[in-house]
């Protein structure tokens, strides 16, 4: 009955030991690495002050990086890093989206010039009907022009509901040209996204 008791009291006696043995082991001091202001790396047993806006490392017995803070520098080209892969991303996403886009739309290049025409000719008939009355309102308006400077001669202003009209008019032709101006601009804009699709079209479905 008494050879448990002596096998426990084994047992404690060697597990106080090794507490012991724990105990007085030295306490393992850390080690860092940090650059200062000029550049010069160092290695301490401490941190100073001024080492975060530096960067520092902290270092395991055989010397490998076991934590690390980012200077202020590292951070900083680490966020551009990231931003630009991220704009990167979002570029290759909106071309994938298009090229979706583009297959689900035309079967063929005929079938985009085919939609070319038919947004030309909406823009052609906008110019038109815009010339139609920009030929109406011309003359009008230089007609109305001879009379306000011949009413002008001598130093007198023009009758005032005849200069109210000459400007109405001025500023009809005015925007009438604005008109043909801007749709121009769209057709010249048009032609050109059409060719880039048309371009684009031909790379996606180019046989490898």
């Amino acid at each position: 009955m008494q050879y448990p008791i002596i096998v426990s009291n084994m047992a404690s006696r060697l597990f106080l030991g090794l507490l012991l043995s724990v105990a007085m082991l030295p306490v393992q001091a850390k080690m860092y690495r940090w650059v200062d202001a000029q550049g010069n790396v160092h290695y301490t047993d401490a941190l100073p002050p001024n080492s975060a806006s530096q960067g520092n490392a902290e270092l395991s017995k055989t010397g490998n990086v076991v934590n690390k803070t980012e200077s202020a520098e590292e951070r900083a080209k680490r966020l551009q890093a990231e931003a630009e892969a991220a704009e990167r991303s979002k570029i290759a996403q909106e071309q994938a989206r298009r090229d979706r886009a583009l297959l689900a739309t035309y079967a063929n290049e005929k079938e985009i010039d085919l939609a070319l025409n038919r947004t030309l000719e909406h823009y052609q008939l906008a110019i038109e009907s815009a010339n139609s009355r920009m030929k109406q309102v011309l003359p009008v308006m230089t007609d109305l022009g001879k009379k306000v400077r011949a009413a002008s001669k001598g130093g007198k202003s023009a009758p005032k509901h005849l200069q109210e009209q000459y400007d109405a008019k001025r500023d009809e032709v005015e925007q009438i040209t604005h008109v043909i101006n801007t749709n121009e601009d769209a057709m010249a804009g048009a032609r050109m996204r059409f060719e880039q699709d048309k371009e684009r079209f031909r790379v996606l479905t180019a046989k490898p």
